[in-house]
């Protein structure tokens, strides 16, 4: 079995769109391969395979049948995580582009030797965290 990619399920498609095509031009040049507005679909490769996928929330919610239940916020349970080259690059890149720092660049040996990371939240408040050796 593979894990393929990521896929954010996103309540504001548009603007999460626009969002990580910046972000992803911007530190790696990747344009998006696909984005169907009608479907609520994006995604970007990177490295030759798929990188990122958004799904708009409530188009998944209801192929689950999940349409009429509450959509409520609780503590994370996901995150997305990147490798950057240049932490502090990166974590301006995500900021300029609307994102929100939640936790400054900083080393995090308890974690794993020589790895820093920085988190932050996207437009749609979804935890990413950017790490490098």
């Amino acid at each position: 079995m593979d894990a393929l990619y990521p896929r954010l399920l996103v309540r504001d498609f548009a603007t999460s769109v626009t969002f990580y095509t910046a972000v992803l031009r911007d530190l790696v040049g990747v344009e998006p391969v696909k984005v169907i507005p009608e479907g609520s679909y994006a995604n970007w490769d990177i490295d030759g395979g798929t990188g990122l996928v958004l799904f708009g929330r409530a188009t998944m919610a209801a192929a689950v049948g999940t349409a009429d239940l509450p959509d409520t916020t609780t503590q994370d349970t996901s995150m997305l995580v990147m490798h950057v080259d240049d932490l502090d690059r990166a974590t301006a890149c995500f900021t300029r582009h609307g994102a929100t720092l939640v936790a400054e660049p900083q080393d995090r040996p308890y974690w794993s030797p020589g790895l820093r990371t920085a988190h932050l939240r996207d437009p749609e408040g979804n935890l990413v965290e950017l790490q490098t050796y």
